[in-house]
């Protein structure tokens, strides 16, 4: 009979599950910068690129903390948010509404990281991982101001230069 599954193996398959997200938005943010042709966006791209950077080392700290092995677990929902941001980068390239396409492929991962840490530090305190709820706070709270760094761009600027191209 299959051993009962807890609480403690959902967090760490969860952790694993975001441990991969990271790694793989690592090693796309680069490709997005690269893609975007607002200066502003590229900036916001390469600043995340590093905060993302520390993030992982956050998660190894995590694995640490509970005596686990920093692995990744493949994370089908971020392949699929990845592949639809490929897709735009290809599909719209050197277009006006790239830029606009890029931001919500970023806010789409955005949005699937806060809601994974905060699942997680959730769970982190449930199981008394006290070290592990202050390190998923910082990234949480990094996350969130990501978003809403994207959200302003999206409306005082990227949106309005892809609407205005359409007009002209």
């Amino acid at each position: 009979m299959a051993k009962e599954k807890e609480l403690k193996d959902l967090f760490l398959d969860t952790l694993k599950d975001i441990y991969f997200a990271e790694r793989k938005i690592l090693s796309t943010l680069p490709k997005m910068a690269k893609a975007a042709q607002s200066p502003k966006l590229k900036a916001a791209f390469e600043k995340h690129l590093a905060e993302t950077e520390g993030q992982v080392d956050r998660l190894d700290r995590v694995f640490a903390s509970i005596d686990e092995t920093p692995k990744g677990k493949t994370c089908d929902a971020i392949m699929g948010i990845l592949d639809e941001g490929k897709e735009i980068m290809d599909e719209y390239k050197g277009m006006p509404a790239l830029d606009a396409g890029l931001l919500a492929a970023a806010q789409a991962v955005e949005h699937y990281e806060i809601s994974r840490y905060g699942t997680l530090k959730c769970w982190a305190s449930e199981l008394g991982y006290k070290d592990a709820v202050k390190l998923f706070d910082a990234t949480l709270k990094e996350e969130k101001n990501t978003d809403a760094t994207l959200s302003r761009l999206a409306e005082g600027d990227v949106n309005i230069h892809a609407q205005r191209a359409e007009a002209a």
